[in-house]
């Protein structure tokens, strides 16, 4: 659904600062029809696909300032090496020229990472380096090492929609070995659910639309495990070396932007933190 996002909104939302021409690439036939519609405004008369219309508007609404400020905290600051934990079906390394020379390495579970590699085949370029990994169980600083990632040089971090999934032991492991991959002069960019009451009732809606329309909600086997203040994630960081460059919620991207934000809590509580490594 993030890669709908970023097709529908390509070339539409936020025009001339948001672009990503892999993400209709990277979905199969049936996954776009949605996306076309939202991207013609079609809004079809049938319920099954009225849901499906807007539950991808809706996510191409998040995904643009999501990506648009993750994008541009990587060009601030280049760095000879790219690490992009919970990669799922990211393009950064076919659409970023500023990743051209880097050697960018793309984390995931195995078998994302098989159907990832086979959406990807008929993209341009080299691609990243797949590093397989259970966040849960693996140690990341060894399969790191084992893929060729050095510790020895700058390396940026995108942690980008993954924090949610995982248990606090979880997010806190993964930040330390981070840290102890991070040569000086390496960034973090990491995108987290704030806590707000309203989070849990916007995601049974979700969950009972998708139960309207006969079909399991795509999130079932996704559930959210931890949510983070500003104060808990910047304290975290602050104990593996990095500092908070920046520290801002989509809802402030996307008014920068002038995009749309018909949820403005959703937004308002997905927070993104830019911090550098001593």
């Amino acid at each position: 659904m993030v890669c709908q996002g970023r097709a529908a909104g390509h070339g539409l939302i936020a025009t001339g600062r948001f672009s990503d021409p892999t993400a209709m690439a990277l979905l199969r036939d049936g996954e776009r029809t949605a996306v076309n519609r939202v991207r013609d405004g079609a809004v079809p008369g049938r319920w099954r696909e009225r849901v499906d219309y807007e539950m991808v508007r809706g996510c191409a609404e998040m995904m643009v300032p999501r990506t648009v400020a993750i994008d541009d905290a990587v060009r601030e600051r280049a760095s000879p090496q790219v690490v992009i934990l919970g990669a799922g079906l990211d393009g950064r390394a076919w659409r970023m020229p500023e990743l051209a020379g880097a050697a960018v390495f793309e984390v995931d579970q195995p078998a994302s990472q098989q159907d990832k590699r086979d959406r990807a085949a008929l993209l341009d370029g080299a691609g990243p380096a797949y590093v397989a990994v259970d966040f849960g169980r693996d140690d990341l600083v060894e399969v790191l090492a084992a893929a060729g990632c050095r510790a020895d040089v700058a390396t940026t971090w995108i942690r980008e929609g993954v924090v949610p999934y995982l248990t606090r032991p979880e997010v806190a492991a993964t930040v330390a070995a981070a840290a102890a991959c991070s040569a000086p002069g390496s960034r973090l960019i990491v995108n987290f659910q704030a806590p707000a009451p309203s989070m849990r009732v916007g995601q049974l809606v979700a969950r009972a639309l998708m139960a309207s329309t006969g079909r399991r909600s795509v999130w079932a086997r996704e559930p959210w495990r931890s949510t983070w203040t500003a104060g808990e994630m910047t304290a975290l960081l602050a104990r593996h070396g990095f500092t908070v460059t920046l520290d801002q919620d989509l809802l402030a991207v996307a008014a920068a932007l002038e995009t749309p934000s018909h949820r403005p809590r959703s937004l308002g509580n997905s927070r993104l933190m830019v911090a550098d490594h001593n």
